[in-house]
Order: C-alpha cells, then structure tokens, then sequence
C-alpha cells in the first residue's frame, strides 16, 4: 500500500485491494471455522489469541485498502513526495509475463533477474493466487512480478518480463 502511494501506482493499488478482498475471505472463513468447531469453554479459550490475531490482521488490511485508494482517487502525492521518489535510488514495480519472455518457463534461479537488471523478486502473483518465490519457483506467462530494486534497472526488467 505504501509503495503505491510512493510510486503513485494504481497498478499496485489495484492489488492491494484484491489482497484486502482476499483477507476478507480468509478472515470469515478462519471466524466460522472457529465457530463451528463445537470446542468447550476451556478449550474456546485457547482460540481467543487466534481469534484476535485475525481481527488485527483484518485491520491492517482495511488500512492498506484505504492507503491505496488514495492512488485509485487519482489523488497526486505530495510534490516533496514526488521528488523524494525521483531522488531515490531503489523502487518497486511490478509488470506481467508475456509469452514471448525469455523468462517464461525458467525458475528464478535460471532466469538470473537480479544479475540482469538490479532487481529483484518479492512476489509473484499467478491468477489469484499470491506466491512467495523461491529460487526453484518456475516463471509462467501470466504471471505479475513485484519486484523491488534499483531504480536504473526498472526499464530493464520490464523489457525483460515483456518480451521486448
């Protein structure tokens, strides 16, 4: 959510609201579970801390959701903010997979993204479902890399993920 508003990105707003939706789920889902599991006082007691633990979360994820609807507004950044980003030496990105990437079918390792570009992978995000990656993790066309790094190599990255 930070990063959108940073980098004035509604590409990345845009998934910050898919994640809340998805902690929205998640949350219910963890909620009736709880709810139907037929535990006794005592027991029900030591689901309390998880209870909490998902209410919290649900929170945060509200936040993060009202954070990036300031980009979705199409409200601007400060202009220090602006310049601040400019001056900043590290960005994050994110950019989809094209068939036509050499990447498409390479795991992270063999696709040596950070080597080629300065940047590299926090996240991958493939349909609706969000993948931390390891090196082993293949790269499929489709897929939306988050990627975090310097900022002379984001155009690199994203020829390289678009196949340009």
């Amino acid at each position: 959510a930070y990063s959108s508003i940073i980098l004035n990105s509604p590409e990345l707003a845009r998934e910050v609201q898919e994640l809340e939706e998805h902690i929205d789920d998640l949350h219910t889902k963890f909620e009736l579970l709880v709810l139907s599991s037929g535990f006794g006082p005592e027991e029900s007691r030591d689901f309390l801390g998880l209870i909490r633990l998902g209410v919290v979360t649900e929170e945060i994820a509200d936040a993060a959701a009202k954070m990036g609807e300031i980009v979705l507004r199409g409200l601007k950044p400060h202009p220090i903010l602006r310049l601040a980003v400019e001056e900043a030496e590290e960005t994050v990105t994110s950019a989809k997979v094209s068939e036509k990437s050499i990447l498409n079918g390479k795991t992270i390792k063999e696709a040596r993204i950070a080597d080629e570009t300065g940047m590299w992978i926090l996240a991958i995000k493939r349909g609706k479902k969000w993948i931390r990656p390891k090196p082993t993790t293949r790269i499929k066309a489709g897929d939306i890399l988050i990627a975090s790094g310097y900022a002379e190599g984001e155009d690199d990255f994203k020829r390289l993920v678009s196949g340009r």
